[in-house]
């Protein structure tokens, strides 16, 4: 399991640090990623690391959002800086096993129904 925490309602600028804790599995083994879902839109993927800390990013996130982990914890985090009304929405960690806990290249393009889900946490930037 997968559990959320952390959306906020912010102002324009503002900063949020999501988290993310597993719970009945051997986070190591696992690609984490973030991703968001607005109203009449479809899930993006924003983020994801690797179990040996490397990081990628949707271009419209790079350099304001951060996703890191701590696999003693079973957690990932992502921490979003200067955040717009774009960046209103529900969002998403998930997960998927790969040996090593390598994250695909093309995750984001994988099937939604090839991940494992939390039940997310609503972000809301206010102008």
């Amino acid at each position: 399991q997968f559990l959320e925490s952390g959306g906020d309602s912010v102002q324009t600028g503002g900063s949020l640090l999501l988290s993310c804790k597993a719970s009945g599995v051997t986070y190591s083994h696992y690609c984490m990623a973030w991703y968001r879902q607005s109203p009449g839109q479809s899930r993006e993927g924003v983020a994801r690391i690797a179990a040996d800390g490397t990081a990628a990013y949707a271009d419209s996130v790079n350099r304001r959002f951060a996703i890191s982990r701590d696999d003693a914890k079973n957690t990932v985090y992502l921490q979003m800086n200067d955040l717009t009304p774009e960046d209103s929405a529900m969002y998403y960690c998930a997960a998927r096993t790969t040996l090593g806990g390598v994250c695909p290249a093309d995750l984001f393009t994988y099937p939604l129904g090839s991940l494992y889900w939390g039940q997310g946490t609503q972000v809301t930037v206010s102008s």
